[in-house]
Order: C-alpha cells, then sequence, then structure tokens
C-alpha cells in the first residue's frame, strides 16, 4: 500500500511541475515572436548589411489619355428578312446573294393572275355607283328622292371606292421591295415557288452604319457620355472611330455590366458585321510614365505597384493604375511625376531599404540595355577583368544569398 501512494504522490508532483512550467513560461519571454517582431529584427540586421546593388532609371510622367477598353464587336444596324404578303407563284427574282440594294429596289414578283381583271371590274363599279350617287342627288334637288336613298347610294360608292383601293394594294403587293439600302445576304425563294403570306423572299442587311457593340462595367458606366469620340482597333489591325450613340440603363443581371453602341460610318461597306473589336473610350488626362512590365510587384492586397528609389537612396512602394498598354511597355498612373524606377533588383529590396543604384539610359526597355551591356563587356574586358567581375559576382551572390531569409519575411510587409 506505502508504494502505491508513494507512486501517486510522485505523479502528483511531476503534473504539477509540469503545470508550473508552462505559468513560468507565459510569464516570461515568448517563444514565439510575431512576424512584425521577425521583420523589425532582420531588418536591423540587414542595414548593417553592405546595400543590394539595384539597376534603376529615371522616367520622367508625360499627359497621356486615360481610357476605358471594352471588348466588344461590330454588328450591323438591322436585318430584316423580307417577307410576302400575298399569295402566289414567283415569276421573276432579279437579286442574288451579296446584291446591293436601295429602297425600294425589286426582290420578288409575284405572278398578277387574275387581280388585273379585279381591278378593272372594282373601277367600272366605282363609276357605277358614282352616276347612281349623282342621280340620286338631282332627285333630291325636285323633291324625288327620300335621305335615306340618298344615304344608300353614297355607301354604295364608298364600297365600291374601297374595293378599288384593295385590288390596287394586292397588285402593289406582288412586288416585293427592299425596306432600306443595303446588301441581300440571303434568298429564301426562286423563281417558280409559292409564295403564301409571311414566308421570306430575301434577307437584307443595313451596313452603314455600323455599330460598335461593347458591354462596360458598373465601376466605369457614370464616365462615359452618349455623343463622345471613340476609336475601336479591329483584329486585322485597322482602327475606326465614331461616337458613342447608346449607353444602357439597365445592367445585365449576369454580369452587371451595361450595353454600349458606337454608330460608325460605312459607306461602301468596307466593314463586316461580327468582327471583334477593341473599342478604346477615353475618360481623362492624367500624368503618367511607360514602365516594362518586368518591373510590376504586388503588395500583400494583391494590388500592382512599382518599386522607385527616393533622395536618400531608399526603397518606396507606389501603388499604381495601368492607363494603356502599348507594344513595347505599359503607361501607369501613380508614380510621382520624376521617379527613380527600379528595373533589375526589384524582387530583392523592400521598402526602406537603403541600396547602391546604378543608372540606366532613359532610352530602350531594361531587357535591351542589359543585353547591349553585356556584349559590350565581352568585346572589352580582358581575361583579368573577367576574373574580377566574376569574383565580384560571386561575392554579391553570396551576400545575396545570406540575406535571401530576411528579404522574404520583410517582403510579407511591402
Amino acid at each position: 500500500m506505502r508504494s502505491t501512494y508513494v507512486t501517486a504522490i510522485v505523479i502528483a508532483l511531476v503534473i504539477g511541475l509540469w503545470l508550473l512550467s508552462g505559468q513560468l513560461n507565459e510569464d516570461g519571454i515568448d517563444e514565439h515572436p510575431t512576424v512584425a517582431q521577425i521583420n523589425e529584427e532582420r531588418l536591423a540586421k540587414l542595414q548593417d548589411l553592405a546595400p543590394t546593388r539595384v539597376r534603376a532609371r529615371v522616367l520622367n510622367a508625360s499627359p497621356q489619355l486615360e481610357e476605358v477598353v471594352l471588348r466588344g464587336r461590330t454588328e450591323n444596324k438591322r436585318t430584316v428578312a423580307v417577307k410576302a404578303e400575298i399569295a402566289g407563284r414567283i415569276v421573276e427574282r432579279p437579286i442574288e446573294r451579296g446584291t446591293p440594294v436601295a429602297v425600294g429596289d425589286l426582290l420578288c414578283r409575284i405572278a398578277m393572275d387574275d387581280r388585273m381583271a379585279g381591278l378593272r371590274e372594282a373601277r367600272e363599279k366605282l363609276n357605277q355607283t358614282e352616276i347612281e350617287y349623282a342621280g340620286s342627288l338631282r332627285l333630291k334637288e325636285r323633291g324625288f328622292q327620300s335621305e335615306t336613298a340618298i344615304a344608300q347610294a353614297k355607301a354604295r360608292r364608298a364600297a365600291a371606292q374601297a374595293e378599288l383601293e384593295r385590288s390596287e394594294l394586292s397588285i402593289a403587293r406582288t412586288y416585293v421591295r427592299a425596306p432600306f439600302a443595303g446588301i441581300v445576304e440571303d434568298i429564301h425563294m426562286e423563281v417558280g415557288d409559292y409564295a403564301s403570306p409571311g414566308k421570306p423572299c430575301a434577307t437584307v442587311v443595313d451596313l452603314d452604319p455600323m455599330l460598335l457593340v461593347g458591354r462596360a462595367p458598373e465601376k466605369n458606366v457614370q464616365q462615359l457620355q452618349v455623343g463622345q469620340s471613340v476609336r475601336g482597333l479591329l483584329t486585322d489591325g485597322r482602327e475606326i472611330s465614331g461616337p458613342v450613340s447608346f449607353i444602357g440603363l439597365q445592367s445585365d443581371a449576369a454580369t452587371r455590366t451595361y450595353a454600349v453602341e458606337v454608330k460608325v460610318p460605312n459607306p461602301d461597306y468596307a466593314l463586316r458585321s461580327g468582327i471583334t473589336t477593341e473599342i478604346h473610350i477615353p475618360i481623362a488626362e492624367v500624368m503618367a510614365q511607360k514602365v516594362s512590365p518586368a518591373v510590376f510587384a504586388l503588395d500583400d492586397e494583391g494590388n500592382i505597384g512599382v518599386r522607385t528609389v527616393n533622395e536618400q537612396n531608399q526603397v518606396e512602394y507606389h501603388p499604381v493604375q495601368i492607363v494603356r498598354t502599348d507594344n513595347d511597355g505599359v503607361w501607369v498612373s501613380g508614380l510621382p511625376e520624376v521617379a527613380t524606377v527600379i528595373t533589375v533588383g526589384q524582387e530583392m529590396v523592400v521598402p526602406g531599404e537603403v541600396v547602391e543604384i546604378s543608372y540606366e539610359p532613359a532610352t530602350g526597355m531594361p531587357a535591351e540595355v542589359i543585353t547591349n551591356e553585356k556584349h559590350s563587356r565581352g568585346d572589352t574586358e580582358t581575361s583579368g577583368d573577367r576574373s574580377s567581375t566574376a569574383a565580384d559576382d560571386g561575392a554579391s551572390r553570396s551576400r545575396d544569398a545570406a540575406t535571401a531569409p530576411s528579404l522574404l519575411a520583410l517582403k510579407t510587409t511591402s
């Protein structure tokens, strides 16, 4: 029994010491410092090291047009399948697919059949009723005709007039004509086919003016105005322009975007419908610099920015907004009007770090400058120079390797 008590006492003492050790740790130094504390310690150590060497270029801002770029397409203004309004056999179709037509040009002609005979009958009947109505008026003057008989004669004359108009309209409808100027896109009936009311004869498309159709996001739609000039870039390289003719007032339920239409003159029908187009709508003039996309960096929120160097050779981070893109760079706003942009080595430095700068010329992109410098060094360096350069590069890589863990931790706060 005594051995059991001794064992229990020993276990209780061990548990008590274990609990006391946890309390002591809470009152003592924290074994798990925060990321901010780690960064502060490593930044202090980094300041004691030799400055990181970077390349930079001085860029001056210039006024640039800020544009809203929409992805859209060309779209013809109207497409109509012109249909027959009466029944009959097709006896003439003077157009083919691709034929330009003007307003009122004949598309299909339907056989007259007995419509001319009906027209002559309606004319004679109208002549008869007019004579009867005139006789009724003469009898009325003599007092031999009642008002009722006169009204009946007038009604018969009106019915005959309506019958004549129907006959003329039936004959006119045997000619299926183009409702507007355009191009015949499709043919639906051939000579000998039987047309019935509502059956299409041909499809006509209106290509002048052509529309550029796109959808604007809700954050930009308030910046657009009806009537402002817009340019469009087609996939084949052509550039077209025209005014904004329509901005939608109701958003699409799925995309939350608003319809935008631009009218572009197309008198020679050179533009086709359905071509993919970039619609560039200018909204403001801003000060911007052209940079290479290679200098972009991301902050903790995922925003695009650029690292620069101030007058004290300290690294700064500036969030930027893309104004527009060109083939040889990207125009961005958000930098100082005169900015020293880090072009090589920006991924190895953090805001607040003091760096050693090697300036690049203001012309050419960073990749071109590096290639030219390497090429010139290869032509002019002696073997001794190459050895010293290799030794310096090795020392630089060793320093970078030593500071890499610190840099990775510090970048979380950039």
